[in-house]
């Protein structure tokens, strides 16, 4: 993967930084090893204490990589891959990776597919035996296709009826209406019904290929073993794509995207509560301003009511101001990055008749952030995010995780030392600039189900990113 050259900025920037005032444990913290194989696979390993490990393939498409037509195609492919190999029937596979205890699942994203499994130290080599075996030599039959067909599509159903999953897909739609980011990840009903083996056989040639995947590991494993099992294991995948996916040159691209400033109201006065997302335009992954959205994130806070954490983040003045007048249910911020951008903003759950209360509430404190954010907010927030990527640190699921994403977002780890350091970098001045930049006179999507009537129109919200007065 090469690097942008805003990456490369970053990069320089912190290797300028000084270290002085990073904990001594992060500057610790095990270094992460990767090394890319002649096929363009890479291998990427931390080496930690204990007896197990982590380990899977994560790889560069998703449905962003989809069209009209095979939407949808990516996550039935993570379902059939299941359903036995050439070598291992379904029922022989199971009863495998059983007896080994070991924890074998997947996911698919907009833009990446992770297959990962947990196991005992000494099973790693027959793990990642399973894991490329899968990959390469899955029995794609229409039998298998056909029995899952039922699977997904009652997946979907139980996704459509999670408000939360529901309504990020709506914004996805709504904000980046016309592009690959707008398709959602299960697919149409239609795509579904009508998927054939065929379909995900051409999306197995044209994207599953050694240059998109990343082989990473994380506990008591050592990396050169681990590159010498991959190396054998993958030795068959294609080192490129081809098939009707691509195209005349044998590439295939997620296509340009644009923010959309645009709403979707699913109104359905049935429901309690109403479940609302207000988003902008975000941060890519390689952009320097994803680490200030970070410290913003964190500083806007969460908040459950089902959680009983009566308490938590109650620093945050939008949880504040929310819950003192007892208008929501929950309420959290988020940051999403893609490749080339991101979304950005607030999801509240919130009492019917009470939305515009909401809607002012969440627009003054977007917008109070971009220009009376003071040094004792940021650095509360800065703190509440070292802690969260420290916590995350203790599990080797979690490593892996961030190794297969960030080598694939990134081309590389990015440490905790570096992270913190870029975290260390953002001061007051800092994120009230990237507020205005990304929230003040913005353009602004919204999604909305349940009763809604009481929601300000988009019109509203978009003047109430630049008229209010503090």
């Amino acid at each position: 993967m090469l690097f942008s050259t805003r990456v490369m900025t970053m990069a320089s920037g912190l290797r300028r930084m000084s270290s002085a005032n990073l904990p001594s444990h992060i500057l610790r913290y095990p270094s992460t090893k990767m090394t890319t194989l002649p096929s363009g696979l890479r291998v990427a390993t931390q080496e930690r204490h204990g007896n197990t490990a982590s380990l899977g393939v994560w790889i560069d498409t998703g449905s962003r990589f989809e069209n009209a037509n095979n939407n949808g195609v990516a996550h039935f492919l993570e379902h059939v891959l299941f359903k036995g190999t050439a070598s291992r029937p379904q029922a022989a596979l199971e009863l495998e990776i059983e007896s080994l205890g070991a924890h074998l699942n997947a996911y698919t994203s907009r833009e990446m597919t992770a297959f990962y499994a947990r196991a005992f130290a000494n099973d790693v080599p027959k793990a990642v035996d399973i894991i490329a075996d899968i990959l390469q030599r899955s029995a794609i039959s229409e039998a298998a296709v056909d029995a899952e067909r039922q699977v997904i599509l009652r997946e979907k159903q139980e996704v459509e009826n999670n408000h939360y999953e529901a309504v990020f897909d709506h914004l996805h739609a709504v904000a980046f209406q016309g592009s690959s980011l707008a398709r959602n990840i299960l697919g149409n009903e239609k795509n579904i019904r009508n998927m054939k083996r065929d379909d995900i056989v051409n999306y197995v040639n044209a994207f599953y290929t050694a240059p998109r995947m990343v082989v990473a590991a994380a506990g008591n494993i050592q990396h050169e073993k681990i590159v010498e099992l991959v190396s054998r294991a993958f030795e068959k995948v294609p080192t490129v794509g081809s098939g009707p996916l691509l195209d005349a040159s044998g590439h295939a691209s997620a296509g340009k995207v644009r923010f959309v400033g645009a709403d979707v109201r699913v109104r359905n006065d049935e429901m309690h509560e109403a479940h609302v997302a207000i988003g902008f335009e975000g941060a890519s992954w390689v952009n320097p301003d994803s680490v200030p959205l970070m410290v913003a994130q964190t500083m806007l806070g969460s908040w459950s009511r089902a959680s009983g954490a009566a308490g938590a983040n109650m620093g945050s003045k939008l949880v504040q101001a929310l819950v003192a007048d007892d208008l929501v249910s929950h309420v959290s911020a988020f940051n999403t990055c893609y490749k080339d951008t991101g979304l950005f903003g607030v999801y509240v759950v919130g009492k019917p008749g009470r939305l515009d209360d909401v809607a002012y509430e969440v627009m003054h404190e977007l917008t109070r952030m971009c220009m009376k954010t003071t040094e004792e907010d940021v650095e509360r927030a800065k703190a509440q995010l070292k802690a969260q990527a420290m916590m995350a640190l203790d599990d080797n699921a979690a490593v892996c995780d961030d190794i297969g994403r960030e080598v694939l977002a990134y081309g590389r780890r990015i440490s905790p030392a570096e992270m913190f350091a870029l975290i260390d970098n953002v001061d007051a001045k800092v994120l009230r600039e990237t507020m205005m930049k990304y929230v003040y006179d913005q353009e602004v999507s919204l999604a909305a189900i349940g009763p809604t009537e009481s929601l300000p129109d988009l019109n509203r919200f978009r003047r109430l990113t630049y008229m209010l007065r503090y």
